[in-house]
């Protein structure tokens, strides 16, 4: 089966001329009044957004620096901290170590004068004990010598004579075995 078309007047698919015209004066028209009033609001839109874009790119990168830059102060700082704490701290062990020292020192003087009052406190102890003993000793060496010669020593100065002469005495025994060697024979 064929197909004919038939050519009965102007083809529909092709416009008339004068729908071109008016097709052509509405373009023209269209652009102009788009041309004139919408492209430059859209130019201006557009310029205002790339301004704005590049305004925050800006701003962002200012203010990415003045991070840094606050950033680099504040490292600064905490280093300036860190050495500050440093030496507050050799401060306080220097301190502390001569702290330490002066109440070391302290303690040897309190412990040499213990140390002297104690001795002191013995040599008078001694000396008192010494004089007890004598007056004991004395008092015992009369008494022995009386049973010994079986006459009594009323007169005192016969009895200090004999006291201190028998006192002598042991004084001496005393100081020779000090002076002897603890193995050596008296």
């Amino acid at each position: 089966m064929t197909y004919v078309i038939a050519a009965e007047g102007p083809s529909p698919l092709a416009p008339h001329p004068v729908e071109i015209i008016v097709g052509l004066i509405a373009f023209f028209l269209l652009y102009w009044l788009l041309r004139k009033y919408a492209f430059p609001q859209f130019e201006q839109v557009y310029a205002e957004r790339k301004d704005k874009i590049e305004g925050g790119l800006k701003r962002a990168e200012e203010v990415q620096q003045q991070a840094d830059e606050l950033k680099r102060q504040y490292e600064e700082q905490l280093a300036g901290l860190r050495a500050e704490a440093a030496r507050i701290r050799d401060d306080a062990r220097a301190e502390g170590q001569q702290i330490k020292a002066e109440l070391r020192a302290q303690a040897e003087e309190e412990a040499a004068r213990i140390r002297q009052r104690a001795d002191e406190q013995i040599v008078a102890q001694r000396e008192q004990v010494v004089r007890q003993l004598r007056g004991e000793i004395g008092g015992l060496s009369v008494q022995l010598a009386e049973r010994i010669i079986g006459a009594s020593l009323a007169d005192d100065a016969r009895r200090s004579a004999t006291i201190d002469a028998f006192l002598a005495e042991v004084d001496g025994l005393a100081d020779r075995r000090e002076t002897t060697p603890a193995g050596g024979a008296s």
